[in-house]
């Protein structure tokens, strides 16, 4: 208990002790206030549109071939997909390859630029295919082969049907024949020799007359001494008969 005659603290009057309380209450609720509208009022900001970055021509890559047989320069430019044919391959290797682009020896190495990105690898299954109901494994048919509609392709579809008929000959050696009778165009025609002032000309990619296609057509292939294939068939049938092979022939015929 306080003594007597000290003085006391005279006491706040409780009404202006609670209105300090509430202006200070209201000052302090103010600031969030505002702070949440003005969180609220504020547009979220947009991400960024990304923008697509074109990607970059793939380089040529250079890789080094090695001769097989049957192997010609205009085959391994359109397999590499070689920019500039089969002129740009013969450029880059003529050291190797020498004047006659038109010969090439197996075991030749060649410097191939190609664009061609190589083949993803086959996954390998690990199980062996489920059986139909019964437990006979019926077997897939094999898709039909298909061949370029180009010389390339023109003389693979010959020579596999070359060898169904037994007919001999190479890539090379067609190709080079091809090469000198008809530059590779199968509607070539020759209209001023011999044969041609007896009416019947020489026709297609080989030069070959009517007579001769009628006589060595070979089964299968159409009738049109003009079709690319058929037109090599004929002529490697006849060349076969007449000089033992296609190869064999490196002149006229």
């Amino acid at each position: 208990m306080p003594g007597r005659g000290k003085h006391r603290r005279p006491r706040r009057n409780p009404i202006s002790r609670g209105v300090a309380v509430v202006g200070t209450g209201g000052a302090a609720l103010t600031l969030p206030l505002l702070g949440a509208t003005h969180a609220g009022a504020a547009e979220p900001q947009s991400a960024p549109a990304a923008q697509t970055v074109p990607q970059a021509a793939q380089p040529a890559k250079s890789l080094s071939y090695t001769v097989t047989k049957g192997d010609t320069l205009y085959g391994i430019a359109e397999k590499y997909d070689v920019s500039g044919g089969w002129k740009q391959l013969y450029k880059d290797n003529r050291g190797a390859v020498g004047d006659d682009p038109k010969v090439i020896h197996p075991g030749l190495k060649l410097k191939v630029e190609t664009a061609k990105a190589a083949a993803p690898k086959k996954a390998t299954q690990s199980s062996a295919p489920a059986k139909p109901a019964g437990g006979v494994t019926q077997a897939t048919p094999a898709a039909a082969k298909t061949y370029a509609n180009n010389l390339d392709g023109w003389i693979r579809e010959a020579l596999d049907i070359m060898a169904q008929k037994g007919i001999p000959g190479s890539y090379d050696g067609i190709y080079r024949n091809i090469m000198r009778e008809s530059s590779g165009n199968p509607q070539a025609i020759n209209n001023w020799d011999s044969n041609a002032a007896k009416g019947t000309p020489s026709k297609g990619l080989l030069q070959v007359i009517d007579p001769t296609f009628a006589a060595y057509h070979v089964s299968g292939t159409p009738y049109d001494p003009y079709d690319p294939v058929a037109n090599i068939t004929a002529a490697c049938n006849y060349a076969a008969d007449r000089y033992g092979s296609i190869d064999n022939v490196n002149g006229p015929y």
